[in-house]
Protein backbone atom coordinates (compact mmCIF):
# COMPACT_ATOMS: atom_id res chain seq x y z
CA UNK A 1 0.00 0.00 0.00
CA UNK A 2 1.04 3.71 -0.42
CA UNK A 3 2.51 5.53 2.84
CA UNK A 4 1.94 9.22 2.70
CA UNK A 5 4.33 11.75 3.74
CA UNK A 6 2.51 14.60 5.98
CA UNK A 7 4.60 17.75 7.66
CA UNK A 8 2.98 19.75 10.18
CA UNK A 9 5.14 22.78 11.41
CA UNK A 10 4.95 25.34 14.21
CA UNK A 11 4.55 29.06 13.32
CA UNK A 12 7.57 31.06 13.85
CA UNK A 13 6.13 33.28 16.72
CA UNK A 14 6.06 30.14 18.95
CA UNK A 15 9.86 29.73 18.33
CA UNK A 16 11.23 31.74 21.24
CA UNK A 17 8.80 29.97 23.39
CA UNK A 18 10.10 26.32 22.31
CA UNK A 19 13.99 27.44 22.61
CA UNK A 20 12.54 28.23 26.51
CA UNK A 21 10.43 25.25 26.69
CA UNK A 22 11.74 22.35 24.65
CA UNK A 23 10.22 19.78 26.55
CA UNK A 24 7.29 20.59 26.82
CA UNK A 25 6.69 22.32 23.51
CA UNK A 26 7.94 19.64 21.56
CA UNK A 27 5.87 17.24 23.38
CA UNK A 28 2.50 19.42 23.11
CA UNK A 29 3.60 19.22 18.99
CA UNK A 30 3.36 15.53 19.57
CA UNK A 31 0.27 15.36 21.37
CA UNK A 32 -1.54 17.73 18.60
CA UNK A 33 -0.46 16.24 15.91
CA UNK A 34 -1.48 13.10 16.98
CA UNK A 35 -5.01 14.04 18.34
CA UNK A 36 -5.51 15.91 14.60
CA UNK A 37 -4.42 12.89 12.71
CA UNK A 38 -6.10 10.34 14.04
CA UNK A 39 -9.34 12.87 15.03
CA UNK A 40 -9.66 13.62 11.49
CA UNK A 41 -9.26 10.23 10.16
CA UNK A 42 -11.40 8.46 12.25
CA UNK A 43 -14.51 11.03 10.70
CA UNK A 44 -16.74 9.49 8.69
CA UNK A 45 -16.90 12.39 6.33
CA UNK A 46 -13.31 11.92 5.89
CA UNK A 47 -11.55 7.83 6.24
CA UNK A 48 -13.87 7.16 8.95
CA UNK A 49 -11.30 4.59 10.03
CA UNK A 50 -8.42 4.54 13.20
CA UNK A 51 -5.08 4.79 11.23
CA UNK A 52 -1.45 4.17 12.65
CA UNK A 53 1.83 6.40 12.55
CA UNK A 54 5.27 7.35 13.01
CA UNK A 55 6.26 10.99 13.50
CA UNK A 56 9.60 12.25 13.54
CA UNK A 57 10.90 15.16 14.91
CA UNK A 58 13.19 17.94 13.23
CA UNK A 59 13.81 21.50 14.62
CA UNK A 60 16.20 23.16 11.37
CA UNK A 61 15.93 24.34 8.67
CA UNK A 62 17.96 24.59 5.65
CA UNK A 63 20.64 27.31 7.01
CA UNK A 64 19.95 25.79 10.49
CA UNK A 65 17.36 28.22 12.23
CA UNK A 66 14.95 27.08 14.40
CA UNK A 67 12.23 25.30 12.29
CA UNK A 68 10.13 22.83 14.28
CA UNK A 69 8.13 20.44 12.58
CA UNK A 70 6.66 16.96 12.72
CA UNK A 71 7.53 14.51 9.45
CA UNK A 72 4.16 12.15 9.76
CA UNK A 73 4.42 8.14 7.76
CA UNK A 74 1.38 7.20 7.81
CA UNK A 75 0.02 3.74 5.64
CA UNK A 76 -2.51 4.55 3.38
CA UNK A 77 -5.49 2.93 5.00
CA UNK A 78 -6.92 2.23 7.99
CA UNK A 79 -9.08 -0.18 9.93
CA UNK A 80 -12.31 0.12 10.14
CA UNK A 81 -14.76 1.24 13.64
CA UNK A 82 -15.50 -2.11 13.97
CA UNK A 83 -12.29 -3.18 13.55
CA UNK A 84 -13.71 -6.36 10.97
CA UNK A 85 -12.30 -4.75 7.55
CA UNK A 86 -9.28 -2.94 5.95
CA UNK A 87 -10.43 0.49 4.57
CA UNK A 88 -8.05 2.10 1.96
CA UNK A 89 -7.52 5.78 1.18
CA UNK A 90 -7.19 7.01 -2.22
CA UNK A 91 -4.11 6.22 -4.02
CA UNK A 92 -3.08 10.19 -4.43
CA UNK A 93 -4.88 11.48 -1.36
CA UNK A 94 -5.28 10.77 2.42
CA UNK A 95 -6.90 13.71 4.46
CA UNK A 96 -7.26 17.34 3.28
CA UNK A 97 -4.69 19.87 4.49
CA UNK A 98 -6.74 22.68 5.45
CA UNK A 99 -9.17 20.78 7.85
CA UNK A 100 -5.80 19.01 9.29
CA UNK A 101 -4.21 23.20 9.61
CA UNK A 102 -7.24 23.87 11.59
CA UNK A 103 -7.48 21.35 13.57
CA UNK A 104 -3.95 21.30 14.51
CA UNK A 105 -4.19 25.35 14.96
CA UNK A 106 -6.95 24.10 17.65
CA UNK A 107 -5.90 21.61 19.67
CA UNK A 108 -2.18 22.92 19.98
CA UNK A 109 -3.63 26.01 21.39
CA UNK A 110 -5.72 24.59 23.73
CA UNK A 111 -2.83 22.66 25.29
CA UNK A 112 -0.73 25.51 25.33
CA UNK A 113 -3.07 27.39 27.41
CA UNK A 114 -3.80 24.70 29.62
CA UNK A 115 0.05 24.48 30.44
CA UNK A 116 0.29 28.14 30.93
CA UNK A 117 -2.52 27.66 33.24
CA UNK A 118 -0.53 24.62 35.12
CA UNK A 119 2.71 26.18 35.26
CA UNK A 120 4.38 24.77 33.28
CA UNK A 121 5.88 27.53 31.08
CA UNK A 122 8.69 29.49 31.65
CA UNK A 123 8.72 33.31 30.40
CA UNK A 124 12.20 34.49 30.66
CA UNK A 125 14.05 37.49 29.36
CA UNK A 126 12.18 38.88 26.26
CA UNK A 127 9.48 36.75 26.83
CA UNK A 128 9.44 38.00 30.80
CA UNK A 129 6.13 39.90 30.01
CA UNK A 130 3.93 37.35 28.98
CA UNK A 131 4.02 36.22 32.57
CA UNK A 132 0.72 38.33 32.93
CA UNK A 133 -2.09 36.65 31.88
CA UNK A 134 -3.43 39.59 29.87
CA UNK A 135 -0.11 40.04 27.69
CA UNK A 136 -0.01 36.08 27.65
CA UNK A 137 -3.82 36.19 26.02
CA UNK A 138 -2.76 39.24 23.61
CA UNK A 139 0.40 37.59 22.40
CA UNK A 140 -1.97 34.26 21.51
CA UNK A 141 -4.83 36.11 19.55
CA UNK A 142 -2.56 36.45 16.58
CA UNK A 143 -1.89 32.76 16.18
CA UNK A 144 -5.90 31.82 16.65
CA UNK A 145 -6.14 34.01 13.34
CA UNK A 146 -2.99 32.96 11.13
CA UNK A 147 -3.19 29.75 8.76
CA UNK A 148 -0.64 26.97 10.42
CA UNK A 149 1.57 24.90 7.65
CA UNK A 150 0.13 21.49 6.84
CA UNK A 151 1.86 20.47 3.56
CA UNK A 152 1.41 16.94 2.79
CA UNK A 153 3.71 15.18 0.49
CA UNK A 154 3.45 12.56 -2.70
CA UNK A 155 3.24 9.18 -0.98
CA UNK A 156 5.96 6.84 -0.86
CA UNK A 157 5.86 4.14 -3.62
CA UNK A 158 5.61 1.59 -0.71
CA UNK A 159 7.42 0.05 2.43
CA UNK A 160 11.10 -0.34 0.44
CA UNK A 161 10.74 3.15 -0.17
CA UNK A 162 9.72 4.14 3.32
CA UNK A 163 12.35 2.18 4.87
CA UNK A 164 14.74 3.70 2.89
CA UNK A 165 13.57 7.27 3.70
CA UNK A 166 13.65 6.30 7.23
CA UNK A 167 16.78 4.56 7.25
CA UNK A 168 18.75 8.04 6.12
CA UNK A 169 16.40 10.64 7.52
CA UNK A 170 15.22 9.90 11.42
CA UNK A 171 18.08 10.46 12.82
CA UNK A 172 19.69 13.23 11.24
CA UNK A 173 21.73 15.80 13.09
CA UNK A 174 21.04 19.68 11.98
CA UNK A 175 23.61 19.15 8.98
CA UNK A 176 26.07 16.73 7.75
CA UNK A 177 29.20 16.56 7.13
CA UNK A 178 29.21 16.49 3.23
CA UNK A 179 27.39 19.70 3.48
CA UNK A 180 30.45 21.45 4.92
CA UNK A 181 32.41 23.01 2.39
CA UNK A 182 34.91 25.19 3.78
CA UNK A 183 36.70 26.20 7.30
CA UNK A 184 38.73 28.93 7.43
CA UNK A 185 39.75 32.17 9.10
CA UNK A 186 36.98 31.69 11.75
CA UNK A 187 34.17 31.44 9.48
CA UNK A 188 32.17 28.02 8.32
CA UNK A 189 30.96 27.93 4.51
CA UNK A 190 27.76 24.95 4.01
CA UNK A 191 25.48 24.14 1.34
CA UNK A 192 22.10 24.81 1.66
CA UNK A 193 19.06 24.36 -0.43
CA UNK A 194 16.66 27.25 -1.64
CA UNK A 195 13.11 25.73 -1.32
CA UNK A 196 11.57 28.79 -2.10
CA UNK A 197 13.26 29.50 -5.43
CA UNK A 198 13.22 25.75 -7.16
CA UNK A 199 15.14 24.62 -4.67
CA UNK A 200 18.20 25.97 -5.98
CA UNK A 201 21.76 25.02 -4.46
CA UNK A 202 23.59 27.41 -1.97
CA UNK A 203 26.32 28.23 -0.12
CA UNK A 204 26.27 30.29 3.19
CA UNK A 205 29.28 31.48 5.20
CA UNK A 206 28.81 32.13 8.96
CA UNK A 207 31.11 33.10 11.82
CA UNK A 208 32.00 30.18 13.37
CA UNK A 209 30.87 31.26 17.00
CA UNK A 210 27.29 32.14 15.34
CA UNK A 211 27.38 28.65 13.52
CA UNK A 212 27.81 26.69 16.67
CA UNK A 213 24.99 29.11 18.14
CA UNK A 214 22.51 27.76 15.61
CA UNK A 215 23.45 24.25 15.74
CA UNK A 216 23.27 23.91 19.72
CA UNK A 217 19.27 25.51 19.16
CA UNK A 218 19.17 22.19 17.88
CA UNK A 219 19.92 19.94 21.11
CA UNK A 220 17.18 17.94 22.53
CA UNK A 221 16.33 17.90 26.20
CA UNK A 222 18.25 14.45 28.05
CA UNK A 223 16.33 11.47 27.16
CA UNK A 224 13.51 13.25 25.18
CA UNK A 225 11.97 10.45 22.80
CA UNK A 226 11.97 12.01 18.75
CA UNK A 227 10.44 9.31 17.36
CA UNK A 228 7.31 8.48 18.49
CA UNK A 229 4.27 5.59 17.22
CA UNK A 230 0.95 6.19 17.57
CA UNK A 231 -2.74 4.74 17.08
CA UNK A 232 -2.25 1.21 14.82
CA UNK A 233 1.82 1.36 15.06
CA UNK A 234 1.61 2.36 19.09
CA UNK A 235 3.43 -0.49 20.39
CA UNK A 236 1.30 -1.48 23.43
CA UNK A 237 -1.01 -2.72 20.35
CA UNK A 238 1.34 -3.00 17.11
CA UNK A 239 2.07 -6.52 17.08
CA UNK A 240 -1.75 -7.70 17.67
CA UNK A 241 -2.95 -5.48 15.12
CA UNK A 242 -0.47 -5.75 12.41
CA UNK A 243 -1.40 -9.54 12.92
CA UNK A 244 -5.31 -8.86 12.32
CA UNK A 245 -4.29 -6.57 9.23
CA UNK A 246 -2.24 -9.16 8.03
CA UNK A 247 -5.29 -11.63 7.93
CA UNK A 248 -7.53 -8.70 6.63
CA UNK A 249 -5.08 -8.00 3.49
CA UNK A 250 -4.38 -11.64 3.03
CA UNK A 251 -1.14 -11.35 3.17
CA UNK A 252 1.78 -14.15 5.00
CA UNK A 253 2.42 -14.04 8.30
CA UNK A 254 5.52 -11.76 9.31
CA UNK A 255 8.25 -13.65 9.13
CA UNK A 256 9.85 -14.73 12.97
CA UNK A 257 13.67 -13.61 13.17
CA UNK A 258 16.38 -16.18 13.54
CA UNK A 259 17.40 -16.77 17.41
CA UNK A 260 20.44 -15.45 18.54
CA UNK A 261 23.35 -17.83 18.73
CA UNK A 262 23.47 -18.62 22.70
CA UNK A 263 26.03 -16.70 24.43
CA UNK A 264 27.64 -19.45 26.16
CA UNK A 265 28.89 -20.50 22.55
CA UNK A 266 31.19 -17.07 22.16
CA UNK A 267 34.67 -17.11 22.96
CA UNK A 268 35.89 -16.68 26.53
CA UNK A 269 35.75 -12.41 27.25
CA UNK A 270 37.56 -10.66 30.55
CA UNK A 271 35.65 -8.16 32.57
CA UNK A 272 36.75 -4.38 31.26
CA UNK A 273 39.52 -3.54 33.34
CA UNK A 274 38.39 0.47 33.27
CA UNK A 275 34.57 0.03 34.57
CA UNK A 276 34.57 -3.73 36.12
CA UNK A 277 31.28 -4.71 34.58
CA UNK A 278 31.19 -4.32 31.00
CA UNK A 279 32.84 -7.11 29.16
CA UNK A 280 35.95 -7.01 27.25
CA UNK A 281 37.38 -9.62 24.09
CA UNK A 282 40.89 -9.21 24.21
CA UNK A 283 41.96 -9.19 20.35
CA UNK A 284 45.92 -8.50 20.89
CA UNK A 285 47.97 -6.74 23.37
CA UNK A 286 50.10 -4.24 21.86
CA UNK A 287 53.74 -3.47 23.47
CA UNK A 288 54.89 -0.09 24.85
CA UNK A 289 56.51 1.89 22.49
CA UNK A 290 59.37 3.83 23.78
CA UNK A 291 59.82 7.97 23.98
CA UNK A 292 61.11 9.39 20.85
CA UNK A 293 64.86 10.18 20.07
CA UNK A 294 65.97 13.70 20.69
CA UNK A 295 67.04 16.28 18.88
CA UNK A 296 69.41 19.15 19.28
CA UNK A 297 68.94 20.97 22.62
CA UNK A 298 67.60 19.84 25.92
CA UNK A 299 63.77 19.88 25.73
CA UNK A 300 63.49 19.10 21.64
CA UNK A 301 62.12 15.87 20.48
CA UNK A 302 61.61 14.67 17.02
CA UNK A 303 57.78 15.23 16.64
CA UNK A 304 57.85 13.51 12.72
Amino acid sequence: MPYFHVVFTLPAPLGPLALHNKRVLYGLLFRAVAATLRTIARDPEHLGTDIGFLAVLHTWGQTLQHHPHLHCVVPGGGLSVEGTRWVPSRSHFFLPVRVLSRHFRHTFLRLLRAAYRQGTLRCRGRLAPLAAPAAWQRWLEPLERTEWVVYAKPPFGGPHQVLKYLARYTHRVAISNQRLVAVADGHITFRWKDYAHGHRARTMTLDAVEFLRRFLLHRLPKGFQHIRHYGLLGNRRRAATLTRIRALLNQPPAATPEPADDITELPPRDACPHCGTGRLVVVATLAPVGAPPRTAGPLAWDTS
